[in-house]
This record gives structure tokens, sequence and C-alpha cells, in this order.
């Protein structure tokens, strides 16, 4: 029995934002960001390539304010294509739970795909920016994706002294345990509920 793939594109247009999502469970690491953000689109490339996601996503907006409901608007677009895609199919693994290290950092996501909204976020002191990029809106980045996905994640950063290296082991970290959780079992829905 050969099982349907599990894909969906996403759209979402504001005044303030046009984002669009092309997502691909099964996918072959083709992926593909455009979107005037500085750093952003590396943390979003290496959760899509731990996720093993095929990814298109484009995004404009006004970053000519500043670049927070680019970055949020991204979560909430992401956020739907994957619950879209998870509803799919609710014969999953559902939890999976990644520690990662990268050089000096280590961080550790944890994630239930259970149909309910959850975000523990923490870091140690990361400063303000990577580079150009307010690192504040990964928070706002993360909670956007939580709520539209309907999940629950904790994201933890234990420690590293290079912010770089602590967001991107985090966004890697993520990305595993995301495509984990999403992995098919074809034993029944994983909820002693009986649904997800």
């Amino acid at each position: 029995m050969v099982l349907a793939i599990r894909e969906t594109q996403e759209k979402r247009e504001s005044y303030e934002t046009q984002i669009e999502v092309f997502l691909r469970l099964e996918g072959n690491g083709e992926i593909s960001i455009d979107m005037p953000v500085p750093f952003f689109p590396h943390l979003l490339r290496s959760m899509a390539f731990y996720a093993r996601w095929d990814l298109t996503l484009k995004a404009r907006g006004d970053v000519e304010v500043d670049i927070h409901h680019i970055t949020e608007d991204t979560g909430i677009v992401l956020g739907q294509a994957l619950r879209n895609v998870l509803d799919q199919d609710k014969q999953i693994q559902r939890f999976s739970t990644t520690f990662l290290p990268m050089d000096d950092a280590f961080s550790m996501a944890a994630v239930d795909l259970s149909g309910r909204s959850y975000l523990l976020y923490e870091t140690p002191d990361l400063g303000d920016r990577v580079g150009d990029f307010e690192i504040p809106l990964v928070e706002e980045f993360l909670r956007a994706l939580v709520n539209n996905t309907k999940m629950t994640l904790h994201a933890k950063i234990w420690w590293g002294k290079n912010n770089h290296h602590g967001l991107e082991s985090l966004f890697k970290a993520i990305g595993k345990s995301l495509g984990d959780a999403a992995e098919r079992t074809g034993h029944g829905i994983p909820s002693t509920k009986g649904l997800i």
C-alpha cells in the first residue's frame, strides 16, 4: 500500500505581509526561502532540512516599518500548513524530543503534536541581535507557529557563548523533533481519547 504524500500550499495576504508556503512532509530536501529578512531564512532552512521537509517559502512585507510582522506572519502561515498536512493522517508518532549540540551551544526541543497549543521558550542571555536580526523575534515566530499548528513545544537553549550557534542548534533540534513526531506509524491514533 502506497501512502499519500502529505503536502499543502498556504497563502496569507494582509496590508502588512504577503506570505506563501508550500510544504511536503515526505520531502527530498528541496528548500527555497525568499524573504527580505537577515539571518532568519538560515534558521528556517536548518529547521526544514532536519525535519526532512520540502519547503518553498516566499514572504514580502512592510520591512521598512520593521521585520516583526513578516517574521510573526511566517510563523502563522507555516503553522497553518503544518496543521493541514498533519490533519491528513493522525497515525503519527506524535511525541519527540531532541537534544542537539553545535560547537559551544546545546539546545533541546520537545514536541507533542497534540492539538493543544503551548510554548515554553527559554534561553540564556543571547543579546539583542545576530547581525541585523532581532533575537526577540524568534519567540514571536515560535508562538505563532505553535498556536497555528496547535502543538506543544518546549524549546530551550541550555548554554552557548555564540548566539548564532545557540539559535541554529535550537532550530535544528525543533526541525528534527517535528520530523520525528510527524512520522507515520500505522498503529492508530496515539491518544487515549481516540483523537488528536
